[in-house]
């Protein structure tokens, strides 16, 4: 009788290239060029230097560029990394950041060249509106716990709703109908997906404490949502101003989550999930300021400009230390 052989262990995953980068920190590019822009609007508001707003768009452009290299000699050295990435019910759904990212950069590139900011555009709102669609038939084809949702599941929706935003800017005819589609999509799924991740936020454990700032995304329908609409109509009417409030009552409640974060959780570059929201709140707020005319209206957007600044500041810095340190896989 033959002996039956020893079962062989299977072999562990070898690392490739950049396996550590996560998908999720093209949310700093995102970040920053809303921080960019927030700037400029302070500028042309309250005179605020207009270096400021340059120099962090500066930034934001080059720091795409460096990602997306590192992102595809990633995907070049391991392509199954990435399909593991697209595949999880939570990291996968943070794919739409390179794609946000390049419905954002037209605001820093048409001013240096229409034809980039039109190519940037037209590659964000078609890969958008196609991640979109993928993210819709896996949420209706996949059975998902309750546990597994999470704040990132609203990053397709706030991508729809930045569709609109820089189209003015390309000076192309006919794209009124499309700016329509992504905020009535954007806005269309942005309900119930509130109403889901509160209902796990306030029945299932909480989210660990490296993911904290991820809930800061729960105010990205309200301030994107307001760009969007009062630059697709052109009015700032009463469904306008709900949104900014919303927002304005949102932001407090969900800043204090984050005051005791450094205690609890070492940073990681998941937190640059919170940089959007707070420049996007920032860019909302200024934006109402400048046609609501009243004092308390301006402070409370310098204030969040402030917030929103700081904030990015420090995940730049934290960042950058451990870029130097060699660090980045563990803070990934």
């Amino acid at each position: 009788m033959q002996a039956a052989r020893p079962a062989v262990a299977a072999a562990p995953a070898v690392p490739t290239t950049l396996s550590y980068l996560p998908v999720g920190l093209f949310g700093a590019v995102m970040g920053l060029t809303g921080l960019a822009l927030a700037w400029r609007l302070a500028h042309q508001a309250f005179g605020a230097p207009a270096i400021l707003g340059q120099a962090i768009g500066v930034v934001a452009v080059l720091t795409f560029v460096a990602l997306a290299v590192a992102y595809g000699v990633k995907a070049a050295a391991g392509w199954s990394t990435v399909r593991a990435e697209f595949s999880h019910p939570v990291g996968g759904n943070l794919f739409g950041t390179p794609l946000i990212s390049l419905l954002l950069l037209p605001f820093l590139l048409a001013d240096v060249s229409l034809g980039l900011a039109r190519l940037a555009w037209v590659l964000g709102a078609v890969g958008m509106t196609v991640f979109a669609w993928t993210i819709v038939t896996r949420w209706l084809s996949v059975r998902h716990t309750p546990a597994q949702v999470a704040p990132a599941w609203i990053v397709p929706v706030v991508g729809m709703l930045d569709i609109p935003l820089a189209a003015p800017l390309l000076h192309w005819d006919g794209l009124h109908g499309v700016m329509v589609f992504g905020l009535a999509v954007g806005l269309f799924f942005a309900l119930p997906l509130l109403g889901m991740l509160l209902s796990r936020l306030i029945t299932e454990d909480a989210l660990p404490p490296a993911l904290q700032p991820s809930l800061l995304i729960l105010m990205a329908p309200f301030a994107v949502g307001y760009s969007a609409y009062t630059t697709t109509f052109g009015q700032v009417d009463a469904f306008a101003q709900g949104l900014v409030m919303v927002m304005l009552f949102l932001l407090p409640v969900l800043l204090a989550r984050l005051v005791h974060l450094p205690a609890c959780s070492p940073f990681r570059v998941a937190w640059w999930a919170a940089s959007f929201p707070l420049a996007a709140s920032a860019v909302t707020a200024l934006r109402y300021a400048a046609v609501a005319d009243s004092p308390l209206m301006d402070a409370i957007a310098l204030l969040i400009l402030g917030i929103a600044t700081l904030v990015i500041a420090l995940f730049a810095v934290q960042t950058l230390m451990g870029i130097v340190r060699g660090r980045l896989r563990e803070l990934s």
